[in-house]
């Protein structure tokens, strides 16, 4: 017995401390993404993104890790010190607000940056503070033609406010308080625009995050300068914006932004910066949200080969309109944590297109190195995904996109393809609306914006080698002939181009895509099939829906074959009613650069572009072995787009009754196609293609029901390669999130106990001073006046009885100062609703169009019962928002030294006792002794584990 007893509890208590001494990954300890929460902490400027004892370690890796990138911030600095008279906003208000000007505050955020870093270098904050000096001397930060969009006032206050926030220690008194004005001001629009402008109810779109984060970060700045009653509206109108919109993108299961690529870089440009400081400044965690997981192959599924563009899908320029660069080392240091998102920032900063199409714009280029320079985790390796370098398929579900071949260096055949067939605004938004989910805060299309969508259902784009061959149109006209798709031959009123009808969303008269009321209301695609077989990849989509109901099409059913990487065959499939008007079908295919030039080899027309000296060439045929010529031409865009059109063939061929089938091949110069026919029945159709090297004989079975369980089969020389229908594309829609008005509310309490923090720390610096009652006051300034003289005389009664009281009670005094305080915040909310639900009514009543928002969504300011250890909404209990803040504040500070001094103490115990019973309890001890100390030690381990989670926990 003795002899079991001496041995196995020592390696009980080694295995038991084991933990303690292996580290544990990241992910798990650090669930905020290590963001150290301020609590309400703060000692000045800055303060947004870090403190002010960061600013040396910033340096310091400016020289060091960070070098890179802080090569590209001085670039930027210097480049704008040697031309300043190019990038200095102009004095002139006529023409300051002349053109869309969100350049002037983009390239503030930057400056500043390079100020912080570099603040010796000669005439950079001279050139900082004369840039802020002409942009507070304008009276309006909007554009005179634009005065209803507020989003160029927005890139202008979160520059203005950021640069406010680094620079604060260089201004002088005079400048410090001229510019809080000019915050103040800009804020105070921005919250008033936020209940009537649609990006305060139009949910997921780009203009939110932007100008939400801007009034973000105006309302923090004025907090921090003690306006706290004012600023906690903002702070809390701008959380319950954007807590739903995090709520909503839930339902986005695949990480996409239904916008686009381009304009997605727009909405996380914001949206990342806005889950950093709800983090570091309210304690809500987004760093384990579900889209936020899945987002980076968003990027990293989107890239054509050679690392320069990306698909272009909706309104889009070549790739990117902000970053991504700065997106993607968020990704890797707050969620990846794998060194991904380095290397492909990397990467894409290598290979950026400097001059020519593809180039970053002039007002956006800068604007993300700062975030980038703050963001970026030098420890990451940078690593590339484990399926880098080989083509890989990959389907967006809720976007309604496949592509294949993203990501790949530039090379012979290293192709790219993609596809688009979805619902309006992505399957979340669309579900979202038909489905009425959500309720409580959503009331149909209303509440979102899919302007900047396309008519592209069953649109696909193909770079074989990397060249784009056929592209998207990019940002341009809603009209469906400027997307790869097909036009109908019928004399439909309503129609942009008659006799021809485009898809029902499609606008004739606007710069945005109809998609509101009426057909477009259920506009949508489908993709049935994405799959690879043997080096093949088959796509089907449906995109009858897309198109008006009295053309009668059964089916628009489009399939793609890549039967080599320089090989594609695509085969239109239509289906009509025995009444259908319709008589011709009408495809568009578009490059933006290389024009397209007519080509016929016996009797099969076709067309061609010329890329250096290779030709890239496509031939189209009917079922019946006919061929028409096809137009090309070039669609020259309106004036007031930022692309001047695109180069186009245009293919017409008559329609059957009850099927027609077009097939189109395209190829690069790697291939000759030396001959091309097909031949159809009611079930499918059989393609025929033979090369210098192979033949191909596919079976396209195109029936609602057929004989087969297949959607093809192709035939390369003696292999036999199938796409069976088993394995079809299922939709899987989410389920709406379980008490999601609930969730909204727990993180909207996240924000009075920092402000009420902010309140006793702004009390507890003017204590005893001139300024205490004028500090009062401005904290009061919003309250009941004659309550307000009241609590201020109680106040500076107390402050002056300190005086006479001893030092050592000055905390005390200042929680008896707080307990005196009515709750400032509690009236202002209450008046502000009284104010908001008049103001909703007049704006209904004015305009019914603007008044129909559910704008009482916004209105409500929860603040159950609370009591000491928790509080209440609408009957659910939820968790007191803790109040510690960083290691350098004095709560948390307080919290992890106590911690910190029991867990050493604690860790000397257990190693003396450990060291006791292996050495003075290993022999003539009785085995009840034993068991005795045994668990004295045992307790002890316990404490100790429990000490060095709490460690953890604090970040001791």
């Amino acid at each position: 017995m003795r002899t079991y007893t001496r041995g196995a509890p020592t390696v009980f208590f080694i295995r038991l401390l084991w933990p303690l001494l292996t580290p544990v990954p990241a992910a798990e300890v650090e669930p905020t993404g290590g963001i150290p929460f301020m609590g309400g902490n703060y000692d000045g400027h800055p303060m947004l993104y870090f403190g002010r004892g960061d600013v040396e370690e910033l340096q310091y890796a400016a020289a060091g890790t960070h070098r890179e990138m802080a090569r590209r911030i001085r670039e930027a600095g210097d480049t704008m010190l040697e031309h300043p008279e190019e990038y200095l906003p102009p004095w002139s208000p006529a023409e300051f607000s002349a053109r869309w000007n969100e350049v002037y505050g983009n390239n503030l955020g930057v400056l500043s940056m390079f100020c912080l870093l570099y603040p010796h270098r000669a005439g950079a904050l001279d050139l900082a503070k004369d840039y802020m000096e002409r942009m507070a001397a304008q009276p309006s930060w909007l554009v005179k033609d634009a005065p209803w969009d507020e989003v160029p006032l927005a890139h202008s206050l979160v520059g203005f406010a950021t640069a406010y926030d680094f620079l604060y220690e260089y201004l002088t008194k005079g400048q410090q308080e001229r510019f809080l004005q000019v915050i103040g001001n800009a804020s105070r629009l921005m919250y008033e625009k936020s209940y009537v402008r649609g990006w305060g109810f139009q949910y997921l779109h780009n203009h939110q995050p932007t100008n939400c984060v801007a009034l973000l970060t105006g309302s923090l700045v004025y907090m921090t300068q003690g306006y706290l009653q004012e600023a906690y509206l903002w702070t809390k109108q701008v959380l319950s914006i954007m807590e739903k919109s995090m709520i909503l993108l839930q339902d986005v299961t695949d990480g996409s932004l239904y916008e686009g690529v381009a304009y997605g870089t727009y909405t996380t440009r914001s949206l990342f910066q806005y889950m950093f400081l709800v983090q570091r400044h309210f304690a809500i965690s987004h760093f384990s949200h579900p889209w936020l997981l899945k987002h980076f192959a968003f990027l990293y599924r989107t890239i054509l080969p050679g690392f320069q563009r990306t698909v272009a899908v909706a309104d889009s320029n070549y790739n990117w309109f902000y970053g991504p660069e700065s997106q993607l080392v968020f990704l890797d240091r707050y969620v990846l944590r794998n060194g991904s998102g380095n290397w492909l920032a990397d990467l894409i900063h290598q290979n950026r297109i400097t001059e020519g199409p593809g180039q970053a714009g002039k007002g956006q280029r800068w604007c993300t190195l700062h975030t980038e320079f703050l963001w970026y985790d030098p420890s990451l390796v940078p690593k590339p995904p484990a399926d880098f370098g080989t083509s890989q398929l990959h389907y967006f579900e809720d976007w309604g996109v496949v592509t294949y071949g993203s990501t790949l260096p530039s090379g012979t055949n290293r192709s790219f393809l993609s596809f688009k067939s979805g619902k309006l605004g992505g399957r979340a938004i669309f579900d979202i609306v038909h489905n009425n989910k959500y309720k409580e805060w959503i009331k149909g299309w209303r509440n979102f914006n899919a302007g900047h969508e396309h008519p592209d259902q069953n649109s696909f784009t193909f770079a074989p080698n990397g060249v784009p061959f056929i592209t998207e149109a990019l940002y341009g006209p809603k009209y469906t002939l400027l997307n790869n798709v097909l036009l109908f031959g019928s004399a439909l009123s309503g129609s942009c181009f008659k006799p021809w009808a485009g898809q029902v969303t499609e606008a004739c008269d606007s710069k945005w895509l109809k998609y509101k009321m009426g057909l477009a209301a259920d506009a949508q695609g489908r993709v049935e099939a994405a799959m690879r077989r043997e080096g093949m990849v088959f796509i089907r989509g449906e995109a009858h829906s897309a198109y008006n109901p009295v053309l009668k099409i059964r089916n628009f059913q489009r399939n793609l074959l890549l039967l080599h990487p320089q090989l594609l065959l695509l085969v239109d499939h239509i289906h009509l009613e025995s009444d259908s008007p319709a008589r011709a079908m009408s495809a568009f295919f578009h490059n933006t650069e290389l024009p397209f030039e007519s080509l016929k080899v016996d009797d099969v027309h076709g067309a061609f572009v010329t890329h250096g000296k290779d030709k890239y060439k496509m031939f189209w045929m009917d079922d019946t072995n006919s061929s028409n010529k096809g137009m090309v031409g070039y669609w020259s865009y309106p004036r007031g787009y930022p692309y001047n059109g695109s180069n186009y063939v245009n293919v017409t061929m008559p329609l059957r009754y009850p099927h027609t089938r077009v097939a189109y091949i395209f190829f690069g110069p790697g291939m000759d196609v030396q001959s091309f026919s097909l031949r159809g029945d009611d079930q499918r159709v059989d393609i025929y293609l033979s090369t210098k090297d192979h033949t191909y004989t596919v079976y396209l079975l195109t029936g609602e029901v057929t004989s087969k369980p297949l959607f093809a089969m192709v035939l390369l020389d003696h292999q036999k390669i199938a796409f069976e229908r088993a394995a079809a594309v299922a939709d899987d829609p989410p389920a709406e999130v379980e008490e999601y008005v609930n969730v909204m509310e727990d993180n909207l309490q996240h924000v009075k106990p920092v402000f009420q923090q902010m309140e006793r720390h702004i009390l507890g610096r003017v204590l005893n001073s001139a300024s205490f009652r004028k500090t009062a006051e401005r904290l009061l300034q919003f309250s009941d006046k004659k309550k307000t003289e009241e609590v201020i005389e109680k106040m500076f009664d107390r402050s002056k009885k300190q005086n006479k009281g001893k030092g050592g009670r000055r905390a005390n005094l200042e929680e008896k100062l707080s307990e005196s305080l009515p709750d400032i915040f509690a009236q202002m909310e209450v008046n502000e609703k009284n104010e908001r639900q008049r103001t909703s009514k007049r704006t209904y009543e004015e305009s019914p169009e603007e008044g129909d928002a559910d704008s009482r969504a916004f209105m409500d300011y929860p603040d159950g019962q609370r009591n000491r250890k928790g509080g209440f909404v609408k009957g659910r209990r939820f968790k007191q928002v803790p109040m510690g803040g960083t290691a350098r504040s004095e709560g948390v500070s307080g919290t992890s030294s106590y911690i910190r001094l029991f867990l050493l103490l604690n860790t000397a115990t257990f190693f003396l006792l450990l060291a006791v019973l292996l050495t003075r309890f290993q022999r003539g001890r009785s085995l009840h002794t034993q068991r005795c100390f045994y668990a004295i030690v045992l307790i002890d381990c316990f404490i100790l584990l429990y000490l060095y989670s709490s460690c953890s926990h604090v970040q001791c």
